[in-house]
């Protein structure tokens, strides 16, 4: 599905340039569930930034879909962006003045869906993650777990084939964070590629492969041996 090589990320002032990332070589393919661990500051953000399209690498190739996507304008990355990837976030990022099926139906605003068929998948995807009794209520008015949940089904709702989440458990208690993850591999069984950033050991290890950054630098990759 995508493809890093030999890429590198460097943020300059007049004083000070800092690497982010440092020749870094990555292959994910459709389907895997992976994992990024490392301390604070060794790039794990910035690698999911670039390969979101949320931010570009200094050097180096990227590679979606066969597409090396590394020199792409920001319309042609918002483009490819909006259609193949769903975004999980720490925060939420919810919007609090929409309700929960709003909050989800505003992902398929920049698709051309038809009203009819927005409010059916919006129906479907609450549904599937346990959401829809919440359907007509604020995001003050649920728990962060219950926000999470909107959160995720918010980015699969377009049916994007990966999910990008950055610490997605990183603002809820133990039992909460085990239920997203729970979400998380359900929607990976059935296909998903996810790529996702955590500081827990324990959430790491429903991903099939860790990748493991320090000083931007990928040190170490672990398969998760299958049972």
């Amino acid at each position: 599905m995508l493809k890093l090589h030999d890429l590198s990320k460097i943020y300059r002032t007049d004083e000070v340039e800092t690497v982010a990332l440092d020749t870094v070589n990555i292959e994910i393919e459709a389907g895997e569930f992976v994992a990024i661990m490392g301390p604070s500051g060794c790039g794990k953000s910035t690698l999911l930034n670039i390969i979101g399209m949320l931010d570009s690498p200094t050097s180096g190739a990227y590679l979606f879909l066969d597409e090396d996507v590394s020199g792409y304008s920001e319309s042609q990355l918002s483009n490819i962006r909006k259609h193949n990837i769903g975004f999980i976030f720490q925060s939420f990022n919810l919007i609090d003045e929409l309700t929960v099926a709003e909050n989800i139906e505003l992902a398929l605003l920049y698709h051309n869906i038809p009203a009819s068929e927005r409010k059916s998948r919006v129906a479907t995807i609450m549904d599937k993650v346990g959401i829809a009794h919440r359907a007509k209520h604020m995001p003050s008015q649920l728990s962060g777990g219950q926000q999470q949940r909107v959160a995720v089904a918010r980015a699969v709702v377009g049916n994007q084939g990966l999910i990008l989440a950055d610490e997605p458990t990183g603002n809820l208690d133990s039992a909460h964070g085990q239920e997203v993850m729970e979400m998380l591999q359900g929607l990976n069984d059935e296909g998903t590629t996810i790529v996702m950033v955590t500081h827990s050991p324990a959430h790491s290890d429903y991903a099939r492969r860790t990748i493991n950054l320090f000083d931007g630098h990928v040190v170490t990759e672990n398969l998760r041996a299958t049972g």
